[in-house]
């Protein structure tokens, strides 16, 4: 169970205090509840816009993962910022039209994505790692380990 709301299918950074996203109180304007299904007029970059990622902690790293279908991995930059902050960014281009094709429906996304997130103090910023797999990205951020706490035996006197 997850301790970040979600709102009709799409999880929110509202709660999450490593997320750099910013709530946008619009969005749910283009929800499916308001006829935003194969609506012309849709703003297909704002959709891809919004790549939704994974990010888990276990013991030893974060693990950021997001599924990019289509995407090949130099479409897709990934850098750490000095203040701590991953950053995952790409683009999808839209399908080049031809005057005889006839369209159905467009449904895909396209358009120029950014992700940001602030990583922990104890992330290991020089060892993150990355791979791209069945068209999805995997990012992997170390973690320093824990200290372990000092136990000290004390003499009673007396």
């Amino acid at each position: 169970m997850s301790l970040v709301p979600r709102s009709f299918g799409r999880r929110s950074s509202v709660f999450d205090p490593f997320s750099l996203d910013l709530w946008d109180p619009f969005e749910s304007v283009n929800s499916p509840f308001f006829g935003d299904i194969g609506h012309p007029g849709r703003n297909d970059a704002a959709a891809i816009a919004n790549t939704q990622l994974d990010w888990k902690e276990t013991p030893d790293a974060h693990i950021f993962k997001a599924d990019l279908p289509g995407l090949k991995k130099e479409e897709i930059k990934i850098e750490v910022e000095d203040d701590r902050v991953l950053k995952i960014s790409g683009e999808r281009t839209k399908e080049e039209e031809k005057k005889t094709d006839k369209w159905h429906r467009i449904e895909r996304s396209h358009g120029k994505f950014l992700r940001r997130f602030r990583l922990p103090e104890n992330a290991k910023l020089e060892q993150v790692k990355a791979t791209m797999e069945n068209g999805v990205l995997t990012v992997t951020v170390p973690k320093q380990p824990q200290p372990k706490p000092e136990v000290r035996a004390i003499e009673i006197s007396g």
